[in-house]
């Protein structure tokens, strides 16, 4: 018998039951570390079944919100519910363990010296031996690498340790997956096979995961819905379209696209820059407002575009090219990105046009919210 035919025939023996999705809240949670407000009065719910990423910059608290709904750590305020009833709080406190919440590690934390079934069988110390063992094979053969069950974790790849990992955190069945950043260890290369396979996993079990992440694409490629944190507070939630197409401040604008960014007023009912404009909308006449043009949304042409530019420098960065321009009513330089090998080599003059829907206004203060 072949051996995908005897992995076939032995997988058959041995599937693993899907988890029982719950919702996980964070009501109101605050968190201080030596003085400092690292969480504030943040209100969020991942909802059964799905992928919530929590993104933001190093020091905007999501691995600390993490860490808070795994029971690592102690929130300062609030209270954490898991199907509406509170695990964390002024009047409870379960410990990790009676949680029904499984944690991933981003250094994948695997003991080198117990086989890849062991690891796995760490987290079923509740489990009679032979249950635990049966759980574990079953956790493998959902990753693929039930066949690498009594090795040891040195001969694995990244890529194989971070699946081994993944078997660990979801062989108990867990509620809830929390993930902290579970790909940054990896070879870029390996990322999007490996992504989408984690993905497709937990699809199948049906756990409801909050994945942290400092990576927008990485957030966009995986989650239903993100949530977008800085300096400790929530910015916008929302799904992957909704903050690309409508952030609510400039920051949210610049962490989902390459921008430029410019001041302005609104001018006889127009918001203008020195790439184009767009109407005023609600904004009234004289007000200050911060003004974002994505990057790709500059488009370029030898002749016939709507603005006189000046190339100062071009990088072909394999697809597209990244380019340096200078224009009229600018002081500082304008970047665009376009596709490569749209431009002639060697051109300097040239002429761009903006898409209106690439241009972002904001409030004067918003951008610093």
């Amino acid at each position: 018998m072949g051996s995908d035919t005897l992995n076939g025939a032995v997988a058959t023996t041995r599937r693993q039951g899907v988890s029982f999705a719950a919702s996980l809240a964070f009501e109101n949670i605050s968190h201080r570390y030596h003085s400092k407000d690292t969480i504030k009065n943040v209100s969020l719910t991942a909802e059964a079944g799905e992928v919530l990423c929590l993104l933001g910059p190093s020091g905007s608290g999501k691995t600390t919100l993490l860490r808070i709904a795994a029971g690592i750590e102690m929130q300062t305020g609030g209270r954490l519910l898991l199907n509406g009833q509170e695990i964390s709080g002024p009047s409870v406190f379960l410990p990790p363990e009676r949680r029904g919440v499984g944690l991933m590690f981003q250094d994948f934390a695997l003991f080198p010296h117990m086989t890849i079934r062991d690891n796995v069988c760490f987290g079923l110390n509740d489990l009679p031996k032979k249950e635990a063992l049966m759980q574990a094979d079953a956790a493998l053969d959902r990753v693929g690498l039930f066949h690498y069950a009594d090795r040891y974790p040195h001969v694995l790849s990244g890529g194989e340790q971070q699946r081994v990992a993944l078997a660990r955190a979801l062989a108990p069945r867990p509620a809830v997956l929390l993930m902290d950043e579970p790909f940054s260890g990896l070879d870029s290369r390996l990322k999007d096979s490996i992504r989408a396979d984690t993905l497709a996993i937990l699809r199948e079990t049906r756990a409801t995961a909050i994945v942290v992440t400092h990576d927008a694409e990485e957030a966009m490629r995986m989650a239903d819905r993100i949530a977008l944190l800085k300096d400790g507070c929530l910015v916008q939630v929302g799904t992957a379209d909704e903050l690309y197409r409508k952030p609510c401040n400039l920051f949210a604008a610049g962490f989902f696209s390459e921008i430029n960014v410019f001041d302005a007023r609104v001018r006889g009912g127009r918001v203008e820059t020195p790439l184009g404009g767009v109407p005023a909308g609600e904004y009234k006449e004289g007000q200050p407002l911060s003004v974002a043009v994505r990057l790709s949304g500059v488009q370029l042409e030898p002749e016939g575009g709507d603005i006189p530019a000046r190339i100062l420098s071009r990088r072909f960065l394999g697809v597209v090219e990244l380019l340096e321009l200078a224009v009229p009513q600018s002081e500082r330089t304008v970047r665009a990105r376009i596709r490569a090998d749209l431009l002639p080599q060697g051109l300097r003059d040239v002429t761009l046009s903006v898409n209106e829907r690439d241009i972002l206004v904001f409030e004067k203060d918003a951008s610093t919210s």
